[in-house]
């Protein structure tokens, strides 16, 4: 069923396997023993940044397709992206993998679009194998976003790092002891007229917010419903903005409110505000995140993706930042 944005999937869709990979910098997170892959090269000892980061995309492919004993071959669909113009890694990594594939930008919301055009394919009975995700690379999004690394530009305190990483998810139609995607919302584009690609976060944080509400809304539900709601990358600043939003739209927040940009480097102020990029939330989602759901720790969580839509031709022109967040509710069931 779809209204104004929401879905609910009664076939149940399960995340049947994850893949995580990450870059070398990404071994100080505290969730790096739940990565699959960490290599000890920033660009995968491959020539370019872009070469690398089709790599990751690759391999945590790879990765989550063995976990049920498939090749891509057996995949149906392939829905992922990244942030680089045109999704070049995405599309280098699908000429690979040979599965049929359509690329996905919604900048660092892309962990949950494709995974909710996974389950909607799923859903309608089209699919009994897709994957879906997304990636980022330090250094090649850096430089297109922000600056070149060389340059060593100083930053605020609100500004965040890429981190390099990917996440895939394989989705297949109900299977016993994995979490199911139950629901969804698809994000509006929300723009405040916020013009600094340096404090994206709080440029973020009225989209998740405006689908947070929206959610609970429209599918007449609670914040207590949940074991866990995180959003996306909206690091410290981002967060502290969306809690404040949430308290005070009467949504009681509590311990359960986390923030993948957040807590991907543990807090360390070496990283600014936090983490970002299509890699953080895939990352963490499909490892923290599910690792804790197929344990048990977690029942039922709320996911809420958070992407900043600008371009670096959008910012060269003094445009401000449009941003969305999706959210996709997971169950075990």
């Amino acid at each position: 069923m779809v209204s104004k944005g929401l879905l609910t999937f009664p076939s149940n869709p399960s995340i049947a396997a994850t893949g995580v990979t990450a870059g070398p910098l990404e071994k100080k997170s505290p969730f790096s023993s739940q990565f699959d892959k960490i290599y000890t090269d920033e660009r995968m000892h491959l020539k370019t940044n872009e070469q690398g980061h089709a790599k990751m995309i690759e391999d945590a492919s790879m990765i989550a397709l063995s976990k049920i004993d498939a090749v891509p071959s057996k995949a149906d669909f392939f829905f992922a992206g990244d942030l680089v113009n045109q999704m070049t890694p995405s599309n280098f990594s699908a000429s690979t993998l040979q599965i049929p594939y359509i690329g996905m930008f919604s900048a660092c919301a892309t962990s949950i679009s494709s995974l909710l055009m996974a389950a909607l394919v799923t859903d309608a009975n089209l699919s009994e194998i897709t994957l879906a995700g997304a990636g980022s690379q330090h250094n090649a999004i850096e430089r297109q976003f922000r600056y070149p690394v060389e340059y060593g530009s100083q930053k605020p305190e609100s500004s965040q790092w890429t981190v390099t990483a990917a996440g895939i998810a394989v989705v297949t139609p109900n299977r016993k002891k994995t979490p199911v995607i139950t629901k969804g919302t698809m994000g509006r584009v929300i723009d405040l007229g916020m013009t600094d690609p340096l404090n994206m976060g709080a440029a973020m944080a009225p989209a998740a917010m405006d689908t947070l509400e929206r959610h609970l809304k429209g599918h007449q539900a609670s914040e207590a419903d949940y074991d866990l709601i995180m959003t996306g990358d909206l690091g410290k600043t981002g967060f502290t903005i969306f809690k404040e939003l949430a308290t005070r739209k009467e949504i009681v927040v509590s311990e359960k409110f986390q923030d993948a940009g957040e807590a991907f480097y543990g807090g360390d102020p070496k990283f600014f505000s936090g983490a970002s990029g299509a890699g953080c939330s895939s990352a963490i989602y499909f490892s923290e995140v599910y690792g804790k759901m197929m344990t048990g720790d977690y029942q039922k969580v709320l996911l809420i993706a958070t992407g900043s839509l600008l371009s670096p031709l959008s910012y060269q022109q003094g445009e401000t930042i449009p941003c969305i967040a999706h959210a996709v509710e997971l169950m075990m069931k």
